[in-house]
């Protein structure tokens, strides 16, 4: 039998080491920019065009490579970083793999040009898939140009995989921001499409995230900081009034290297216990220093996932430290029982004196008088508005009969018009003629306005409310294309807006119904909902209906009078679909009479 085994060629495995480290061009944008830190440049420029398809290149002025270094590169597994095994438990750069440069190399069309500080002439390489072109000598600075060309060129399958350029050109700006946050004292630029989307000077942390986060973000951080024999802490928590409905910015570094950790971020969630909703989750920009030895960070290909040897001790320490923080700046109450309350009598000012207190008596109090009850009133049923201990006409509710009316649809449930309550400011019971349905008042107001919304943009009314003064919206990089992204369909829907300056818009208009106060909190739902999203949204003008429709909406604990009520109720059945929402949440259920009287042994 003939052997069957054999060696890979080197641009086969180079093809294949390509699929794990260049996912897609944000994977590339990574790499470069990590190797640019890696050199020790103190500038490091990123410009892309078509989402990375077509170019993504990245200039440093770091210490540059020799002709041979620069052939050497294209090498697998060629690295300048590590030596022997050794060096794998004490690494202090960010690549050392040696698979980033050949990888990309191997799926695009390349041109590497470089040069060190004590060189005359650049070296420059041309590749075109693995395949080197031409290597030559030409005028250059100090440092490296990596210019990628055509990303998956060779590989169509891969190429049609990729997303819309939106969510592209947002995965590349969130690998721009991590590698940002974590090296505030490099300056950086990124620019997308010839438009400068960042320039960011050379920095503090805190600067650095006011710069990529916005002005606003400013009043929002807590400073975190603590230091232990195991770990080091620094960086920035946000007040939990900021916290938000997604995982948004929540930012974790072990040795200046960008983590996930689920187990870390669990330690973060629950130091913000009870200042928080449950589905609310805080900000936080925190870097830890371990060890090198203590970590092991070789598990995965984008060297995300961080292995810990003393993982527990540092979710403990993590989570105190960030609730200290939180009780340091009066951000949570604190009680401190050791300190004698009696004892913090206020000093006397200069020429105070003490006064005698005074004493002041009713002499017309009688003990012996009996007290006088005020008459109780009687009280309506439904309800009263913001009234907590209003009760029912019980009698007339159970007494007066069912009236229907003969017209009633057979798809739409009778309903007792006159009978409506609200229990505990989140639903709306009333009762039909086989015993009573429980409407959800938020979810009941979204499906309206998302069958309004609906209608109107497929009959061509825009209704819009002039404010009568204008909303500015000042956004981070990211939320800014998003808007500019969905500002078609936004005007579409009633918002009159236009760009005011950069990342920022001034809103001048809202669709009818929007309370002025409320407009940059629906427009910032919108927009997360719209960040969260990883995949291509294949109809983005029923996700935005939607978006509005729920950052619109009445929400739970708001007290509905008896006329409200009703009017949800008639505009809820008149909507085509009144039972469900888009997702399958329901809006309505039914409890029949039947099911009642069992409960109550009546059967």
């Amino acid at each position: 039998m003939p052997d069957i085994i054999k060696l890979l060629p080197d641009a086969v495995a180079n093809q294949i080491a390509a699929g794990e480290v260049v996912q897609r061009p944000a994977s590339a944008v990574k790499e470069l920019m990590e190797n640019a830190v890696d050199a020790k440049a103190t500038k490091i420029d990123l410009v892309i065009k078509n989402a990375g398809k077509s170019l993504i290149q990245v200039i440093d002025n770091g210490i540059g490579m020799t002709e041979t270094d620069a052939r050497l590169s294209l090498e697998r597994h060629a690295t300048s970083k590590i030596d022997k095994v050794d060096d794998l438990f004490s690494l202090s750069t960010m690549g050392f793999r040696g698979e980033a440069v050949p990888s990309i190399a191997a799926v695009s069309q390349m041109t590497i040009t470089t040069k060190t500080e004590n060189s005359e002439l650049a070296s420059e390489i041309r590749l075109d898939g693995s395949e080197i072109k031409s290597q030559e000598f030409c005028q250059g600075k100090k440092g490296s140009n990596f210019s990628i060309k055509n990303l998956f060129f060779n590989i169509p399958a891969r190429r049609n995989f990729l997303k819309s350029n939106g969510v592209e050109n947002r995965h590349i700006q969130e690998e721009f921001v991590r590698i940002a946050l974590a090296w505030p004292n490099i300056a950086m630029s990124y620019t997308n499409e010839g438009n400068e989307l960042y320039r960011l000077p050379s920095s503090s942390f805190r600067q650095r995230i006011v710069a990529l986060f916005g002005e606003r973000y400013n009043q929002r951080l807590v400073p975190i900081e603590e230091s232990t024999d195991i770990v080091n802490i620094k960086g920035f928590i946000g007040k939990p009034e900021f916290a938000k409905k997604s995982r948004g910015e929540q930012y974790l570094y072990v040795n200046q290297r960008f983590i996930k950790s689920p187990y870390l971020n669990h330690a973060i969630q629950i130091a913000f216990e009870e200042l928080i909703a449950k589905d609310q989750f805080p900000s936080y920009f925190i870097k830890l220093e371990v060890d090198p030895s203590k970590i092991d960070i070789n598990i995965h290909p984008t060297k995300t996932e961080v292995k810990f040897e003393e993982e527990r001790s540092i979710y403990a320490i993590v989570r105190t430290a960030v609730r200290q923080s939180l009780g340091k700046y009066n951000i949570s109450p604190s009680l401190d029982f050791e300190q004698e309350q009696s004892f913090n009598i206020p000093l006397l000012k200069k020429g105070e004196a003490i006064s005698m207190p005074s004493i002041q008596v009713n002499p017309d109090f009688n003990p012996f008088e009996k007290e006088k009850k005020a008459p109780q009133k009687n009280i309506r049923f439904p309800f009263e508005r913001n009234s907590e201990k209003a009760e029912p006409n019980w009698d007339k509710l159970y007494t007066e009969q069912v009236q229907i009316n003969p017209s009633t649809s057979p798809n739409t449930i009778p309903i007792e018009t006159n009978k409506v309550i609200q229990i505990h400011r989140k639903y709306i019971i009333s009762p039909i003629r086989s015993g009573y349905i429980i409407i959800d008042q938020e979810r009941a107001h979204c499906r309206i306005l998302i069958d309004k919304y609906t209608q109107n943009l497929s009959k061509g009314n825009r209704e819009s409310q002039q404010l009568l003064f204008p909303v500015h919206l000042d956004l981070n990089q990211t939320d800014f294309s998003i808007v500019e992204e969905l500002k078609e369909q936004l005007i579409s829907l009633g918002f009159e807006m236009e760009k005011f300056g950069n990342n920022s818009f001034v809103v001048q208009g809202t669709p009818s119904g929007i309370e002025h106060s409320k407009v940059n909190s629906i427009l910032e739902k919108i927009i997360e909902s719209f960040r969260e999203s990883k995949t291509k949204v294949e109809d983005p003008q029923d996700k935005l209906i939607e978006s509005l429709a729920r950052a619109s909406c009445i929400k739970k604990g708001q007290s509905l009078t008896e006329v409200e009520m009703r009017n949800l109720i008639d505009e809820l059945f008149a909507c085509e679909m009144p039972y469900h929402l888009p997702n399958s949440k329901p809006i309505i259920i039914t409890q029949q009479l039947e099911d009642l009287d069992k409960k109550f042994k009546r059967t």
